[in-house]
């Protein structure tokens, strides 16, 4: 990674007026500074021509920082909440690793690994991924639990430069020998908080213990709990560790907090005179939470009949479907949005009621 000659001039000053603005803080030696301009990275011209194709006006707080830290080959924590553009933040550096290695041959490994918690993520991911790796030439693929075996298998097989996986899927098919981790020198662990609260840090560990010692390693993850800090302790050389926002996080003392303990066959009536109540004003938005998909397209259905202008998303919607939803709910054409564990936490939404 070189700094562009607009990032050289700038003052120590500058950089630090930058980051308090955007609320970044660094730690680490020999921080790179930050980029204000996609112009200032040296990505490829493919990668530069995609970012103007998708309308985006200037990098995130986070992709500013760590873009130029991850380019230049250290491993990074980043402290950050959603909506803060992280995705970008390691998905286009790895398209640049990748590009800088050599080919895959016959039987070979990823030479990227992007572990997430979840399905939903995980697809969330790889439909960003392959918006950028088309255009590079590169491919990517998705692979979790809860599906067929047999299409991923076939991915795999095929051969991949990107993998982005649940723990527990992918230590499935590197004990059947479906794939191997010997290529992979670019490794990401997304929400990675999220990851241990589900009890995969076993199978994170051995993982890990299959990849390349010498790799390149991002961990993500909204908040920094001891067992986050212990695994990255372990697993990460010398990081340079970003904050995006407060250092301390904690809850919100804007937000009322009511429990209704009820019957589950009282819940159906309690939520309707409740939205009732608030929908009296038209303007008010309403995001509701469900566990299963199957339950927020029965919502979707029951609260339809009642005249209530609502929407669903969960991991089963695509990229598009999911994003027309999104686009309503925030213009306020539907009132109500109900949501799986896809959204709680990929959403940024403002002036919910």
């Amino acid at each position: 990674y070189e700094e562009s000659s607009t990032v050289k001039k700038r003052s120590s000053r500058e950089i630090s007026e930058f980051r308090d603005e955007k609320e970044i803080t660094v730690r680490g030696d020999h921080v790179p500074k930050p980029v204000y301009d996609f112009s200032e990275v040296n990505f490829t011209r493919n990668i530069l021509e995609r970012i103007k194709y998708k309308g985006f006006a200037a990098p995130t707080a986070i992709q500013s920082q760590s873009w130029p830290i991850v380019l230049s080959g250290l491993d990074m924590i980043g402290i950050a909440q959603t909506g803060s553009g992280k995705t970008l933040a390691y998905l286009l550096p790895a398209f640049e690793h990748i590009a800088a290695q050599p080919r895959l041959e016959r039987n070979d490994g990823p030479i990227a690994l992007v572990l997430c918690p979840t399905r939903e993520l995980s697809i969330q991911v790889q439909e960003i991924s392959a918006e950028f790796s088309q255009v590079c030439r590169l491919r990517s693929t998705c692979i979790y639990g809860g599906s067929a075996k047999g299409p991923q298998i076939r991915e795999l097989t095929r051969g991949v430069e990107i993998v982005i996986a649940t723990p527990g899927r992918l230590l499935d098919f590197l004990s059947y020998g479906t794939t191997n981790l010997k290529r992979c020198t670019y490794l990401v662990l997304d929400e990675a908080d999220r990851m241990l609260d589900m009890g995969f840090e076993p199978q994170i560990r051995k993982i890990i213990e299959q990849v390349q010692p010498g790799r390149q390693t991002l961990m993500f993850s909204a908040t920094w709990p001891k067992a986050v800090q212990n695994l990255a302790r372990v697993f990460l050389t010398d990081p340079v560790q970003i904050n995006i926002g407060k250092l301390t996080l904690q809850a919100s003392h804007q937000i009322q907090q009511i429990i209704d303990v009820c019957l589950q066959t009282e819940k159906p009536n309690k939520l309707r005179d409740f939205l009732k109540s608030v929908l009296g004003d038209k303007n008010n938005k309403v995001l509701i939470f469900t566990d299963r998909k199957i339950t927020c397209d029965h919502l979707v259905k029951d609260l339809r009949k009642d005249g209530i202008l609502v929407s669903g998303i969960h991991g089963d919607k695509n990229q598009y479907e999911r994003e027309h939803v999104l686009e309503e709910f925030r213009r306020g054409r539907c009132s109500v949005l109900i949501a799986t564990d896809v959204a709680s936490r990929g959403l940024d939404i403002p002036n919910i009621n």
